[in-house]
């Protein structure tokens, strides 16, 4: 699904080359490096930069990767993913598992004034607290929020941000992919997304990938309005690849007045719900006989 010759082929696209001291003209027709600049600002030979890119090179030494990232100018989360891809014929990690401890699901409540969803790699939600799921109208768990964002949510609004949530969801799931490559529920749902959503398979052609770790993240919910809201991430301990996402209000916030209201109208829907059940003198004490139950034996 990933590779290293597909992403040094986008990474050195989007070089400028006068940023790097190579002057240009009208005639240049290649957007961003040449394969022979590249090759020489990192201080390999064209030919094995060449055969790195066509796919046909393995096994580059630190040093070479070091320099092409130098050259190619990636961040520390591009940085990583470059050498994660170099090393993928020889480690390829163990797609983990989809359990949530006990444990975890019970800490997960404990959270009560913010939504808080544990997540894996694929942007599964495998549990979520009460307050997550008014925030998402419906019950979270077996929820994909890339397929959510993507496919459900593009023209209903409830994400106000949602252009930079696509960056970030194709760009995690980009890490993912060079991360578990041999995972095929991945590779279901990255074929799913690029044959329903044109967004999807513009973003995912240009390779970029993101690491979350935490940011601003606002929603338009249709009961309380604009929620802004901060999300951190916290990876749990344990291998899993699971994360745990809690979207916190800053205080004194019209976002921590929302979320206040927002789950004081769930609590009002499951009492009334609690009062119908109990209707009808069934269960509620009423000594009365129903319509349709004989009447008590005087």
């Amino acid at each position: 699904m990933d590779d290293l010759a597909g992403f040094l082929r986008t990474r050195r696209s989007r070089i400028d080359p006068a940023a790097v001291g190579i002057s240009t003209d009208s005639r240049r027709r290649v957007a961003g490096l040449r394969r022979e600049e590249v090759a020489h600002l990192s201080g390999v030979s064209v030919d094995y930069y060449v055969r790195l890119e066509q796919g046909r090179a393995t096994q580059p030494s630190e040093q070479v990767l070091d320099a092409l990232a130098r050259v190619l100018d990636l961040d520390e989360t591009e940085h990583e993913h470059l050498h994660r891809l170099a090393r993928q014929p020889r480690h390829r990690a163990k797609v983990p598992g989809g359990r949530v401890r006990p444990e975890v699901r019970r800490t997960l409540d404990l959270v009560v004034d913010a939504p808080a969803l544990i997540m894996d790699h694929r942007l599964d939600v495998l549990a979520g607290n009460r307050l997550a799921g008014l925030l998402y109208g419906r019950p979270v768990q077996g929820l994909n929020t890339a397929r959510h964002i993507f496919l459900e949510e593009a023209d209903r609004g409830l994400y106000a941000d949602w252009e930079k949530c696509t960056l970030d969801v194709v760009g995690h799931l980009r890490l993912a992919v060079g991360k578990y490559p041999d995972d095929p529920r991945l590779a279901s749902l990255i074929g799913e997304l690029a044959m329903g959503s044109e967004r999807f398979r513009r973003l995912w052609a240009r390779a970029d990938v993101r690491a979350r770790t935490h940011g601003r993240k606002t929603y338009r919910h249709p009961l309380v309005g604009l929620l802004e809201l901060h999300q951190e991430n916290f990876a749990l301990p344990d291998g899993s690849g699971m994360e745990m996402l809690v979207l916190s209000a800053a205080p004194g916030t019209p976002a921590e007045d929302g979320l206040r209201l927002l789950a004081g109208l769930g609590a009002d829907v499951a009492n009334g719900a609690d009062r119908t059940n109990l209707g009808d003198g069934a269960g509620s004490g009423d000594p009365r006989p129903t319509r349709n139950s004989p009447a008590r034996p005087q």
